[in-house]
């Protein structure tokens, strides 16, 4: 896996002070993406143990209140494969804080639906890790700058805490989210 950045001060991408990994790779490719140089599988740097170990080091603060990925496409399969023990990892290291993760792909509809291109063997065991998914694909006609976490209003914020407990899609409503 490659990626295009990490920020390590993010406070545009979920809640609190964030660190943010922004993945390489995408195959939805929406038009007016803020990103477009990450559609590239190859883009950026490689994603390696001292990548991994330069974020732990970033995740190791106090004021820090979680991880955030982004891309390019987390949920392509590739990075899915790649990202699956990282993120294990990053709920075992540090149990407290949240994951954030942001995907064109839509949750009900695509990553939940056997034979889907995002769907894989890993896909599961990433959802259970994720707090908040924003899913939906970018939609330019839809553009709306007043929203928070999102950038087109097809685009939703999903509470995956609340989503697992009750079994069908509950929205993350920030005056009642811990996460």
């Amino acid at each position: 896996m490659y990626y295009s950045a990490i920020h390590d001060c993010d406070i545009a991408n979920g809640t609190g002070v964030r660190i943010t990994l922004f993945v390489s790779g995408c195959t939805n490719c929406c038009e007016g993406c803020f990103n477009p140089d990450t559609w590239d599988f190859c883009h950026g740097q490689e994603f390696t143990k001292d990548t991994e170990e330069q974020i732990w080091k970033m995740l190791d603060h106090d004021y820090v209140a979680g991880l955030t990925i982004l891309g390019g496409e987390p949920f392509e399969p590739s990075n899915q494969r790649a990202l699956a023990p990282f993120l294990k990892e990053y709920k075992q290291r540090f149990p407290t804080k949240n994951l954030w993760i942001f995907t064109g792909f839509y949750y009900d509809k695509e990553l939940l639906v056997d034979g889907s291109h995002p769907r894989c063997e890993v896909t599961d065991e990433i959802l259970d890790l994720t707090d908040v998914l924003v899913d939906g694909r970018f939609i330019l006609a839809k553009k709306d700058i007043s929203l928070i976490y999102r950038g087109s209003s097809n685009q939703r914020i999903i509470d995956m805490i609340k989503t697992r407990a009750k079994g069908e899609v509950v929205l993350w409503d920030e005056k009642t989210a811990t996460s």
